[in-house]
């Protein structure tokens, strides 16, 4: 990568990582619904849009404190768009910036009767990744495996960040792959009492090349909230417990080239429905994404 995107890159890196409040987090750590890869191309500059619109929210529990009113702490919301830069650093290491727009459900509802009430869409979190490929695949018939280091940061309020660890497993043999990626995550710092848990969450994509164009994919994503006794639950989360969330579907993908071989944009266009696969997860996501490499 050029001297000028790699001050860019750190430019935009510093500024998303400086001057928001951080605050508690006692729900599930839910990503964008996404599958990383270990595609890294030097020079390259991606530009991403994963979206997402939820239907069917579960409900939300409600039950007396000790000296206030309890809701549940799942973390459910109507629509989630994540805009992203990807920058291609080596053949091995790539690096993103981002943000993402939530319309999430209310914290502190005025009243019971308001439990279920959104907010309206509005800059939730920020956030910056790091992607180093141990073995890239460099043949049709390969795998490959790299580890990925992400951390983000809420824009206002009292949430927690999170810091994100894990590993990508990618396989491919002639026009069918598989993609794994396998997830710690950890919130930091926060309000006090801070819950200091730890959940794990997967993404994973397996799929096919019908032709030249076109992709079918079955898709997966989840969240365990809390491995085991880590942390340390609150009122909220003594009562009603830890929140899983498990959902999969069917997406379809559209890959074409604009322009000529030299200058040319790469562009990938999909669509797909998850289907929530717990009582804690919404029942239908519909999802639709659009990435445009230069």
């Amino acid at each position: 990568m050029s001297l000028p995107h790699c001050r860019a890159v750190s430019a935009i890196a510093t500024a998303l990582m400086l001057g928001w409040s951080a605050q508690s987090v006692a729900g599930p750590s839910i990503g964008q619904f996404e599958v990383k890869n270990l595609e890294s191309t030097p020079g390259e500059i991606e530009f991403q849009s994963q979206n997402a619109h939820m239907f069917g929210q579960p409900g939300r529990r409600v039950a007396e404190g000790d000296d206030e009113t309890l809701y549940d702490d799942n973390s459910i919301a109507r629509q989630r768009h994540a805009l992203e830069l990807e920058f291609g650093i080596t053949p091995r290491l790539k690096s993103r910036v981002g943000m993402e727009y939530e319309k999430e459900r209310v914290d502190d509802p005025v009243d019971p009767s308001r439990r279920n009430d959104f907010d309206g869409l509005r800059l939730s979190e920020v956030g910056a990744e790091v992607i180093f490929v141990i073995d890239p695949i460099e043949e049709d018939d390969d795998w490959g495996l790299g580890v990925v280091a992400e951390y983000e940061r809420p824009t206002g309020g009292r949430e927690a960040s999170s810091l994100l660890l894990g590993t990508i497993v990618q396989a491919r043999q002639g026009p069918w792959w598989g993609n794994v990626n396998l997830y710690l995550v950890r919130p930091l710092g926060g309000d006090r009492p801070r819950d200091g848990k730890l959940d794990f969450a997967y993404a994973s994509q397996f799929g096919a090349e019908i032709d030249d164009h076109w992709r079918v994919a079955l898709e997966a994503y989840g969240t365990v909230d809390r491995l085991g006794n880590t942390g340390r639950r609150d009122e909220a989360a003594e009562r009603f417990g830890d929140h899983d969330q498990h959902r999969a579907g069917p997406l379809l993908y559209y890959a074409t080239e604009v322009g000529g071989d030299e200058d040319g944009v790469e562009v990938l266009l999909g669509a797909g429905v998850l289907a929530g696969l717990n009582r804690n997860t919404p029942a239908v996501t519909l999802k639709w994404t659009v990435e445009v490499a230069f």
